[in-house]
Parts: C-alpha cells; structure tokens; sequence
C-alpha cells in the first residue's frame, strides 16, 4: 500500500463546519500539523474536499 503525506497549509477558521470535520477526521488539527496516512477511497475522497487547504505529498 503507497501512503501519502498531508500538511494543513491553510486555516481552518471560517471554513464550512463540513470541511472543518473533514480535516478533524484525516486527524489534521492545526496549521502546518502533517500526518501520513494509507491511500484508500476514503481517504481519497476526503483530501479532495479539503484539497485547497492541503499541501499534498507521495511517498
């Protein structure tokens, strides 16, 4: 399984309470917080609705 790296870039605040716990569920909690997660359709369909506020990097 490849995994993907993600960075919070951007700030939460007045973002729509959808997308807030969208970065709440990836486990994204602060500006520049990053995390790796395994690359699934979920996880997939997550990062792309968030995907303006992401820095997002393969590994």
């Amino acid at each position: 399984m490849s995994k993907v790296k993600l960075t919070l870039v951007k700030s939460t605040a007045k973002r729509t309470p959808e997308q807030r716990a969208t970065l709440v569920a990836l486990g994204l909690r602060h500006t520049y917080h990053t995390i790796e997660k395994q690359i699934n359709p979920a996880v997939n369909g997550m990062i792309s609705k968030v995907k303006h506020l992401l820095k997002v990097e393969n590994i």
